[in-house]
């Protein structure tokens, strides 16, 4: 009987968890020093591990061969019906179709009946975000007072759908999805142990296509394997299974952009079209690839920082327009005008602009009049918050502002600082698209009557540590990593 390679490859013990480091090292030491809580609480995305960790608490609290332990031994009568799934003191409830009082009710009822084969009986509640409001308030009873035999592990993919007073009886770990490195390292161990050979960029595709969940990339490392059976596994063909946008399409399209070549450009997209590739996913696809090309350091930040914005922010205005083709063109044109290569006169201009006065003190600020009860020490004490608002009309503002601060406040006027190596984020909120939504945000936390401008601070210098901690910045904001 064939089983799929997620369920074979299943960790059967705690070192064999894939990421999620912090926590497995948590549970390992609660196990070995009998200091387990009651009830735990596991949130995080799909396909992270948290029904894995729960039965492998399982199977520490129940093994008959070395007790209460961090390192089940697998072999015995309970860690095997653990294993397969048929052990009696280990119930599994799906929230999703069990989902109202009578389920938890009935679940009251069998709690104090003692463990048949174990010495804890383990209630593992998936998707608990599901239940109704009455089914929590009868499972709150429940955590309040349970019986010393039972350990509740809840997990949920949306942990603010739960009452407060479940997770304040639980004791909470938050689950991550895992690092392109971490799923590399899982992804190969499973290729090894089948005896195949998974190019680097084959998993990198996996890892993107998986959204970092594990149970998604092995199923697609599984889908690749039985496509490509007997045969080279190769990122054209792992391409083509997936369905997604070939590497050397989008390389041929970024160089095109970086020619500024209008005609060819239309011409890839209506050859596009004319294959039945969904535009909007390109587009997508696209944006992803500039990202991995930004942390591989093979585009520079700046450029792909635009591109990614102005692909999303084109794909947001036009979402109700049903030829994607035509969107495509907007973006073609807007990705052209954008990312023009800057003229040494521009550093010109930046070093004149250094030439600012010193700010000006809060109390002169209070002087005029202007705006009544608004210091720039007000502001910067509110300026997280400013930046978490605009960031929620438009992402792209998270970016472009990562390096900015409150500089001076004159008159009616707030001048917002960027140091010389964020030049092109200073220019791109001097744009009316970014400058009238951020202006808006400030209007509406600090004064209506506000005005914002922004300068550029100190002199540009090729410091490489200053280039990387900028870098760096950017590229947490789009949850990459910086490949060497």
């Amino acid at each position: 009987m064939h089983i799929t390679l997620y369920r074979k490859y299943r960790p059967k013990n705690f070192e064999e968890v894939a990421g999620q480091k912090e926590i497995v090292k948590t549970l390992k030491t609660s196990l070995e020093n009998g200091k387990m809580s009651q009830a735990y609480l596991f949130t995080g995305p799909r396909g992270v591990g948290k029904t894995t960790l729960a039965r492998l608490i399982a199977k520490g609290v129940n093994c008959l061969k070395d007790g209460i332990t961090g390192e089940p031994c697998n072999e015995c009568e309970n860690c095997i019906a653990i294993n397969n799934g048929t052990f009696l003191d280990m119930i599994e409830i799906d929230a999703a179709s069990n989902r109202g009082i009578d389920e938890i009710r009935q679940l009251k009822e069998k709690i104090n009946y003692q463990p048949v084969k174990g010495r804890k009986k383990i209630y593992i509640i998936d998707e608990v975000h599901m239940l109704t409001k009455e089914a929590f308030n009868a499972l709150l009873k429940t955590l309040e007072e349970p019986p010393e035999h039972v350990i509740f592990i809840l997990a949920t993919t949306e942990v603010d759908k739960i009452p407060a007073t479940i997770i304040s009886r639980c004791q909470r770990y938050d689950f991550k999805t895992l690092t392109l490195s971490s799923m590399r390292e899982q992804l190969q161990f499973i290729a090894e142990k089948e005896g195949i050979t998974l190019p680097d960029d084959v998993a990198e595709l996996i890892y993107e296509s998986s959204g970092g969940s594990v149970r998604d990339a092995v199923s697609i490392l599984e889908r690749i394997m039985i496509t490509c059976f007997g045969e080279e596994i190769t990122l054209e063909k792992s391409e083509k299974i997936l369905g997604v946008t070939s590497a050397r399409k989008m390389e041929e399209f970024l160089t095109e952009v970086n020619n500024k070549n209008y005609t060819n450009l239309i011409k890839m997209l209506d050859l596009f079209w004319n294959e039945s590739l969904d535009i909007e996913l390109f587009f997508k696809d696209f944006a992803k690839y500039c990202k991995g090309l930004m942390s591989r350091e093979k585009l520079s930040v700046e450029q792909g920082v635009s591109i990614i914005g102005c692909i999303f922010d084109s794909l947001n205005k036009f979402k109700y327009e049903e030829d994607k083709r035509l969107i495509g063109y907007v973006i073609a044109d807007n990705l052209i005008k954008k990312n023009q290569p800057r003229e040494k006169i521009v550093e010109k201009i930046i070093e004149k602009e250094v030439a600012v006065p010193m700010p000006v003190s809060s109390s002169n600020s209070e002087e005029k009049g202007v705006l009544e009860g608004v210091t720039l020490e007000y502001i910067s004490g509110r300026w997280n918050e400013i930046l978490k608002e605009a960031k929620k009309e438009k992402i792209t503002l998270g970016a472009f502002l990562v390096t900015a601060k409150p500089y001076k406040l004159e008159g009616d006027t707030l001048y917002v600082g960027f140091d010389a190596e964020s030049t092109f984020c200073k220019e791109q909120m001097e744009n009316s698209m970014y400058n009238d939504v951020f202006l808006e945000v400030v209007k509406k936390l600090i004064n209506p009557k506000i005005k914002v401008k922004y300068v550029s601070l100190g002199k540009k210098r090729e410091d490489k540590k200053d280039s990387e901690d900028f870098t760096k910045k950017i590229v947490d904001f789009f949850g990459g990593e910086i490949m060497v």
